[in-house]
């Protein structure tokens, strides 16, 4: 598989690993997914809005635009439907971006300044890489207090994503 063919299979990945893990969400109360959680972004809700800011961030950089951003656990975290609607559209974005990639646009490299300080540059192939294992990170997390919870948890492993995707 090509460096492209991977990072357009990763996109598309990452889109069908949150869609089962916001489904499996969407049926919890406001009060599960808002509760004090040990965990640094506070709550379950807040670890999905850090990981949606970021994929903003990465956006913008990718873009060439500021993204406003000033912490990586923002203030203002929006309600569950809107954060998940918010992260359908990412996703897409994400999808998009990698499709119109050539070899060269890939191995570009951005240069950014990090949110905590420091200047930093990556490839745009990287930079795709790693939004994707930033959520896998994360949801790791979020299944954690799933579990919690006593809810149910997708399994979002990629070997699955790859089998259902035939």
């Amino acid at each position: 598989m090509s460096q492209l063919q991977h990072l357009k299979m990763l996109t598309r990945y990452r889109a069908w690993a949150d869609r089962l893990l916001y489904q499996s969400l969407a049926p919890l109360p406001e009060e599960a997914l808002t509760r004090a959680q040990p965990i640094i972004f506070g709550s379950l809700l807040r670890t999905l809005y850090h990981l949606n800011a970021m994929d903003q961030v990465w956006k913008a950089h990718l873009e060439g635009v500021p993204h406003g951003f000033t912490s990586r656990n923002p203030e203002d975290c929006p309600a569950f439907d809107a954060l998940r609607a918010s992260q359908v559209s990412i996703n897409d974005w994400y999808i998009r971006f990698a499709d119109r990639l050539d070899e060269g646009a890939c191995d570009e490299t951005i240069r950014f300044t990090f949110i905590g300080g420091g200047d930093g540059a990556m490839s745009r192939g990287d930079i795709l890489r790693h939004v994707v294992n930033h959520a896998t990170y994360h949801r790791g997390h979020v299944a954690m207090m799933m579990y919690g919870l006593s809810t149910s948890v997708p399994t979002t492993d990629l070997p699955v994503y790859l089998r259902d995707a035939g």
